[in-house]
């Protein structure tokens, strides 16, 4: 009885149980793979008819065919080791941002002492910026005059000269250029105090209540 071509699209249960190997997933594991691939071309080759043998294209063919499929599986096996260890590198990235001070979007201080800390973050450069500080009774109890600034992040101190700090509420931008007034965003630092996966994205959760993703934070501090 002759055989015809190997059919390597039924490689993997080709031969059953007779071929399992002892390095893990027979369907996956690239060695195993190979190992069928010669058993099978060993038993073509010992029962083709001698009167019209396999030709060299045949069997070269044959031979590419099994080296493509080894050449993906070895890829797929590192593409997965890869994965395995971003995910160990995101986790140990995650760890290190714990008790770090975010800066995100918000219009709160940030105190130190007498200090409160903030920042802004202006859309076009303005001739002049002053930050507002304001009262939880809705008024004004102290300004920060910045000057003149480029477009970008920039952070601010208050100098708060004994106001308690229970007593701010927020701050405001004042901010122009040429007289007319530039989109100027508010930022706030504030403690992560725990850090979490969803999706594969990860998620902070800060000292304030918010919990935003990692690419809605600005910077760390």
């Amino acid at each position: 009885m002759y055989t015809n071509a190997l059919d390597l699209n039924n490689l993997g249960t080709a031969v059953g149980s007779t071929t399992r190997t002892n390095k893990g997933d027979s369907n996956t594991d690239p060695q195993a793979a190979q190992d069928r691939f010669l058993t099978l071309l060993v038993a073509q080759i010992n029962s083709q008819d001698p009167l019209n043998p396999m030709d060299n294209a045949q069997m070269t063919t044959q031979m590419a065919q099994i080296n493509t499929v080894s050449g993906i599986q070895q890829l797929n096996v590192t593409l997965k080791s890869m994965a395995d260890q971003f995910g160990s590198l995101q986790s140990l990235q995650a760890t290190s941002l714990i008790g770090r001070q975010a800066l995100v979007e918000g219009n709160r201080l940030s105190f130190e002492g007498d200090r409160g800390h903030g920042a802004l973050a202006l859309g076009s450069p303005a001739s002049q910026v002053v930050v507002d500080v304001i009262g939880t009774n809705g008024a004004l109890i102290g300004s920060v005059d910045l000057g003149a600034l480029p477009a970008g992040q920039h952070p601010f101190t208050w100098e708060s000269a004994g106001v308690d700090p229970a007593r701010v509420a927020s701050f405001s931008i004042r901010a122009t250029q040429a007289g007319q007034p530039v989109t100027a965003t508010p930022l706030t630092r504030t403690p992560v105090t725990s850090v979490g996966f969803s999706s594969g994205a990860m998620n902070l959760q800060l000292q304030d209540g918010r919990s935003l993703r990692y690419d809605q934070v600005r910077a760390f501090m």
